[in-house]
């Protein structure tokens, strides 16, 4: 029997052992291999879950705009939705994102504008600010905002967290997942812990981001926040998708760890992924000691190397970073 749409194909992505480069950690390494998903990441499952949701609540109409601000993959399953749907796109993103992410979503038909990186999430500049105020000024428009809107962290709750206790048959001990929005790794781990409150979940943050500080504190504390080169994960404020009690730790990883270990993903498991996979695989190495030989540690790998050519793939690059 054949599919009705390209979105029929989202979810059920495999979940696969690593071996060579987890030889050191005790116990089971899996990966949770979602650039297996039509959009090349996991976040094609957000993004169907909120169009649904924007269409069920009478937000979203037939012929409609879809406004958002992304780091590409959102905007690439937002992308995928409004073709199938009948729906136009405008996406705001940053300066600091790969050519390559900004090239797809202009390929997949949408309108792209760049603003800058360092300004804070309120500045007029921010790709926050000029998402909102374009919803604003365009009729039959729709800002979906998943960093609060809690449909993001929904779509982990029914899918992603079920798959994973399922391939798991239930032994999953450690969720690993990197922390942007929040949506994955709360929706995830809410599934999880209902399941087995006893299974440890580790959040991965690169150095620069303000999660940790909060995470360990309560506070938001704008001296933690400084530039950092990872894309798709990290915060400089707190979304509305977190929910801090479902997470045991916060793990920061440095750019330079991060993007060596997304080669070696490539390299030494075949598996060709973007930055925020090497920095989750990072982070669990850094927290190995805490593991024994009978524990099962699910890392999701959330995107593929495809929007990373030109960056981390890239010996000019990472040299002239100082990661070579």
């Amino acid at each position: 029997m054949w599919l009705q749409s390209i979105l029929e194909t989202i979810g059920n992505t495999p979940l696969i052992q690593l071996h060579k480069i987890t030889k050191d950690i005790p116990g089971t390494v899996l990966a949770k291999v979602d650039y297996f998903n039509p959009g090349n990441s996991i976040k094609d499952r957000m993004a169907l879950k909120m169009v649904q949701v924007a269409e069920a609540e009478g937000k979203l109409k037939p012929g409609g705009t879809i406004i958002e601000c992304t780091s590409g993959n959102t905007g690439m399953g937002l992308a995928l939705s409004a073709i199938a749907k009948g729906y136009k796109c405008i996406f705001t993103t940053t300066d600091k994102q790969s050519k390559e992410k900004i090239d797809i979503l202009k390929a997949m038909g949408a309108e792209v504008i760049v603003c800058p990186t360092n300004v804070t999430p309120d500045d007029p500049q921010s790709y926050y600010s000029v998402a909102r105020k374009l919803a604003a000024e365009i009729p039959n428009s729709y800002f979906f905002n998943q960093y609060d809107n809690l449909a993001n962290r929904l779509a982990h709750y029914e899918t992603t967290g079920p798959e994973i206790w399922n391939q798991t048959e239930g032994k999953i001990t450690h969720l690993i997942c990197t922390a942007g929005t929040g949506g994955t790794i709360t929706g995830t781990a809410k599934y999880l812990k209902e399941k087995n409150p006893a299974i440890k979940v580790w959040a991965v943050d690169p150095v620069g981001s303000l999660l940790t500080h909060y995470f360990e504190t309560g506070n938001i504390d704008m001296s933690y926040v400084k530039p950092y080169i990872a894309e798709g994960f990290g915060e400089d404020f707190v979304p509305a998708n977190y929910d801090m009690s479902v997470i045991d730790h916060f793990e920061q990883v440095a750019d330079k760890e991060g993007a060596l270990m997304t080669r070696r993903l490539a390299k030494e498991e075949g598996l060709f992924c973007g930055y925020s996979a090497g920095s989750c695989m990072q982070g669990l190495w850094q927290l190995k000691d805490r593991l024994s030989i009978s524990d099962v540690s699910v890392c999701i790998f959330h995107d593929h190397g495809s929007r990373y050519v030109g960056k981390i793939y890239n010996d000019e690059w990472m040299q002239s970073k100082g990661f070579l």
